[in-house]
């Protein structure tokens, strides 16, 4: 008993001592987010920041190279809006366009493989996200060493492809981050259009969970989900969310829009297995963009 009272003292009195020699919890200030593990946000609504995150590279269908970024928005409320400009451009990309296609409109949470910067395969210059949000700077590089290589779009993620997202019946095709680029909409504020999107996949799905699925006929549909990519004002979907056969099918969605201005959707083909699970991988999504013009 004696022994045990005296280890617990001891233990106190370091616990006091480091409590006391460190100025963060002494003056009662929490530790900045950006200092915590990725993930590990306390449940702050609202004034942190937006962290530009690289996920890695890989060779696309013409031969050149797709860099893949994402971000993470620490608020668990608040979106932020940060224009193409100073404070939200792309270094050292072939084209030296400061508008590489990334995010202005940032949703909380980890997004995962928001857009890509394509570069020849033989470029050798440096190419970077630079991001400047409540006060910060973020400058993330895309690293080309091969421990980056998302190798999964080659379908080995258990020989399990990216589904195929297409903006027309019998059109071209996209799948992976990468993923398609639309034509260009035309729209009027506060009208809706309709954008169909067509989408299949291998039903292969990846991890044992997948595996089990397919082998056992059972594998449920693909989920698409909307939101904006970039524009000057809000947009409305009809629906956020839908599904679409993993054999193949068409899905329509109502988008309308508070502003007049140039804006980019985005919408992102699921298999059951989700993004969020898929991790670096990135075996199981693929990315659809959408280009809509909107005058008044």
């Amino acid at each position: 008993m004696n022994k045990l009272k005296t280890f617990s003292t001891i233990f106190i009195l370091l616990a006091c001592a480091t409590i006391a020699n460190s100025n963060v919890f002494a003056q009662g200030v929490p530790l900045p987010v950006e200092l915590l593990p990725l993930g590990k946000d306390i449940g702050i609504g609202e004034g942190q920041t937006v962290t530009p995150t690289y996920e890695g590279w890989y060779e696309d269908d013409d031969g050149n190279i797709a860099l893949s970024f994402g971000y993470y928005n620490r608020n668990t409320k608040q979106t932020l809006d940060i224009p193409v400009g100073s404070d939200n451009r792309i270094i050292g990309a072939p084209e030296e366009l400061a508008d590489q296609g990334q995010p202005t409109h940032f949703e909380p949470g980890r997004q995962w493989g928001t857009f890509t910067v394509t570069i020849p395969a033989n470029y050798d210059k440096d190419v970077a996200w630079h991001l400047v949000n409540q006060g910060k700077t973020f400058h993330i590089s895309a690293n080309r060493d091969p421990v980056y290589i998302i190798d999964a779009i080659a379908g080995d993620a258990n020989n399990n492809f990216p589904p195929q997202i297409s903006f027309s019946a019998e059109g071209k095709s996209g799948h992976g981050p990468e993923g398609i680029v639309s034509k260009t909409y035309q729209a009027k504020v506060g009208k809706p259009i309709t954008i169909d999107v067509w989408a299949k996949d291998d039903g292969i799905g990846s991890g044992l969970l997948g595996s089990f699925m397919a082998s056992s006929g059972q594998v449920p549909p693909l989920s698409l989900s909307w939101s904006k990519q970039q524009g000057p004002g809000s947009v409305s979907f009809e629906q956020a969310m839908s599904k679409i056969p993993v054999k193949g099918g068409k899905a329509s969605n109502e988008v309308t829009f508070a502003e007049a201005g140039d804006y980019t959707l985005r919408v992102v083909v699921n298999e059951f297995t989700g993004m969020e699970t898929a991790g670096h991988a990135q075996c199981c999504w693929t990315n659809g963009f959408v280009k809509v013009n909107v005058t008044n």
